[in-house]
């Protein structure tokens, strides 16, 4: 099965609990994660953006730039793509509650091989996507190619704690708690599984940001959350 078809049909599989198992596991720091991550990238488009968001899902990142891109009376247009045609459905209903359907839309494609010309976009954000692509710095290329000079990439990804106590609960958590619960509520006995597993096996930290510089961007920099569950890695083309 290639990436289109299996990383997309196991988040449509799971589509319709994506955001309250989200909020609930990580007892709704989750929200606070994306507002932090959208403040990087708001913050450094004072007048305009064209935003590209990759593995936008059910759009919960994308509703908070536009959110904060609105509070700060900036013009802007977000463009999501994803693998998963479920997540996005629901997505596409949550922005048009919302009536931003004019300046969020959701396309399905691969962030491999992304549909859109060189130097397109003001900025490429990601949340808790890049560690399902099939190729990493593949996936890090393309977002490269398609940001216009000084354009910005905001990627929000899980990560492990440093301090070895709280390296051992986060451990006990994804590796016991997190997939048990996730199978108990999606009702699907794969897929939370996976997710612990593409957590445990990725990248993070220094070596993340070296493999973002490698795919031709410069000042690269990380900002670990909440004792480094997660981090914020930010960087720029010129």
């Amino acid at each position: 099965m290639n990436e289109k078809q299996h990383i997309g049909k196991l988040f449509d599989r799971i589509a319709g609990k994506y955001d309250f198992l989200n909020h609930l596991l990580s007892l709704n720091i989750d929200r606070w994660w994306r507002r932090k991550a959208v403040n990087a990238v708001v913050n450094n488009n004072r007048k305009d953006c064209q935003c590209l968001d990759v593995a936008i899902g059910t759009g919960d990142l994308a509703i908070e730039l536009a959110r904060q891109f609105k509070k700060r009376q900036v013009s802007f247009s977000i463009t999501g793509i994803d693998l998963s045609v479920e997540m996005m459905r629901i997505g596409e209903e949550k922005v048009k509650k919302r009536g931003w359907q004019d300046c969020i839309s959701f396309q399905q494609a691969s962030a491999l091989e992304i549909p859109f010309a060189d130097k397109t976009f003001d900025a490429v954000t990601c949340a808790y996507g890049v560690r399902n692509f099939s190729d990493l710095d593949k996936g890090l290329a393309e977002m490269q190619r398609v940001l216009k000079p000084d354009g910005q990439l905001m990627i929000l990804e899980f990560s492990y704690p440093k301090n070895k106590l709280i390296a051992w609960v986060y451990d006990l958590y994804f590796t016991h708690i997190l997939p048990a619960v996730g199978r108990l509520l999606s009702k699907d006995k794969t897929a939370y599984t996976y997710l612990n597993r593409s957590v445990k096996g990725f990248v993070w930290g220094q070596q993340m940001c070296e493999r973002i510089a490698k795919a031709g961007f410069e000042q690269v920099s990380f900002k670990p959350l909440t004792f480094g569950i997660t981090t914020i890695y930010t960087a720029t083309v010129s």
